[in-house]
């Protein structure tokens, strides 16, 4: 198996044994790495206790035409040249799936991207795998696959008839995952904030992207944290591709099974383009956009990220995949996050209210919110200012309360919409809503769009936003109210 961002391709390894000077050659486009598994299989074997055979030998990954990268084939090598040698029964590895990279002393060792790759080769018909054992656990989430943990190589060898060594090795454990494992905070912990609070909602019910600004202290990070907890668990689909991205990134502990609650993800304002949307040689790499995929994708500080760096999120957020364009082709991985925005209002981040205490200038203050350009904005659903913290004695609501709701609103919009395809009013396309839309309804929208207050993307998000406020209402379609309160929230003028 070859994987392409989480799109896997079966391949398969031959090999040809032929008379003549000894040697070794890969072909089929192997990456570097690739192409030094000759060294890595020879030894492997030597280690197992099995003859080299003494020929020409030539190992062919098919289709030819597809790029191959990485060590995960160098168990299916192994097995395929000593199959063409006679060593061991070519029937018996005939529709086997082998992952694994070898060692020198013969140990299988763990790769990454084991669990995608045998959800392909399931998909493709294949459902008998060998993979190393530190990937077992991983593997072994995929319904319908017969796995078998391999620890060395003489261990495979032996069960497809050829007479090896197998030592008592131990086992190479699976790299640690990176792998933050922390408490899902209260929404209870944060007081006050009554405006913010009613925003966060919404855009869990929607799956709406919002932008709160505020001095510093005000909560803005903390609302942002919380916004995991009330989101619904992930479906058996959404699981398997969240799992499956992170097992491809090193951060997925397969002992905890697949990832069921809606990941978080929140770098740093240095984070550069490519470990925000993925990147790298060779094989691209999943960024924080895809990690946070059916998530929370977190920007911090959101003017201090460089202009060039947070656009390249435009376009993400309308398809809800990132297309990663190499020499050698595209990889491709979803990206369908709810991205929340945190901003001050100004650098000093004392202007508030009156603006007392803040030493910008206007035009200091306009070029540090200028920062996030007008077409990212323009995809940013709900604005909201946050005032300074204001004593609050009492709680706020905790998080199992306003996560039933969000749950019962999405309940609504998912049968409204099940029967074109969609689950919630923030994926519901713009001409389909118009026409389920009264016009008297949408008449505050047109008048925003003729005074040049909303743009064309701008009405249709602003749509999508008042089903949500519907839906979290039990309405059965929006009227003139939830219209006024959609364009308020989008606009940041809501009170």
């Amino acid at each position: 198996m070859v994987l392409t961002g989480l799109m896997g391709h079966v391949i398969d390894v031959e090999a040809h044994v032929a008379r003549g000077l000894p040697g070794f050659t890969i072909v089929g486009l192997p990456d570097a790495s690739l192409a030094e598994a000759k060294d890595r299989v020879r030894a492997a074997v030597a280690s197992s206790g099995v003859e080299w055979p003494r020929h020409r030998i030539t190992v062919n990954l098919s289709p030819a035409s597809l790029p191959k990268s990485g060590s995960g084939t160098d168990l299916a090598i192994a097995v395929a040249v000593l199959a063409a040698a006679g060593v061991v029964d070519a029937a018996l590895a005939r529709d086997l799936v082998l992952l694994g990279e070898l060692g020198l002393d013969g140990r299988v060792r763990p790769i990454r991207g084991v669990l995608p790759a045998i959800a392909a080769a399931v998909h493709a018909g294949a459902t008998r795998a060998v993979v190393p054992a530190g990937n077992a656990a991983e593997a072994q989430l995929v319904s319908g696959a017969r796995v078998d943990a391999a620890v060395a190589l003489a261990t495979v060898l032996g069960a497809l008839g050829a007479e090896a060594t197998a030592e008592s090795l131990e086992p190479v454990p699976a790299p640690a995952a990176r792998v933050r494992q922390v408490a899902v905070p209260d929404l209870a912990d944060v007081r006050g904030q009554p405006l913010a609070r009613h925003a966060l909602e919404v855009a869990a019910a929607g799956g709406h992207h919002l932008l709160m600004v505020g001095p510093p202290g005000a909560g803005k990070t903390m609302l942002a944290e919380r916004l995991p907890g009330i989101l619904p668990d992930l479906d058996d689909a959404e699981a398997v591709r969240v799992t499956a991205v992170h097992s491809l990134a090193g951060a997925f502990d397969a002992a905890a099974g697949l990832m069921r609650r809606p990941p978080f993800e929140a770098p740093h304002h240095t984070a550069s383009s490519a470990a925000i949307v993925g990147g790298g040689s060779g094989l691209a790499r999943p960024g924080a956009a895809s990690l946070a995929h059916a998530g929370v994708l977190f920007l911090d500080e959101a003017p201090e990220f460089p202009t060039r760096v947070v656009d390249t999120l435009r376009q993400p957020l309308e398809r809800g995949e990132i297309v990663l364009h190499r020499a050698h082709g595209a990889t491709r991985y979803p990206a369908r996050f709810q991205l929340v925005l945190a901003a001050n209002p100004c650098p000093c981040g004392m202007f508030a209210g009156t603006g007392e205490g803040c030493t910008c200038t206007s035009v200091v203050r306009r070029r540090y919110l200028a920062r996030l350009s007008g077409p990212l904005l323009d995809r940013v659903d709900i604005r909201v200012e946050v005032g300074a913290a204001a004593r609050a004695d009492e709680p706020g609501e905790d998080t199992a309360s306003v996560a039933a709701r969000v749950q019962e609103a999405r309940g609504a919009a998912r049968e409204r919409l099940a029967a074109q395809g969609w689950t919630l009013a923030g994926e519901a396309s713009g001409p389909w809503l118009r026409r389920v839309t009264s016009r008297a309804a949408c008449a505050g929208l047109w008048r925003a769009v003729e005074r040049g207050a909303l743009s064309a993307r701008g009405f249709d998000r602003s749509l999508r936003l008042a089903w949500t406020l519907c839906d979290l209402e039990g309405a059965s379609s929006p009227g003139v109210e939830h219209i006024a309160q959609a364009l308020a929230l989008r606009e940041g003028t809501a009170s």
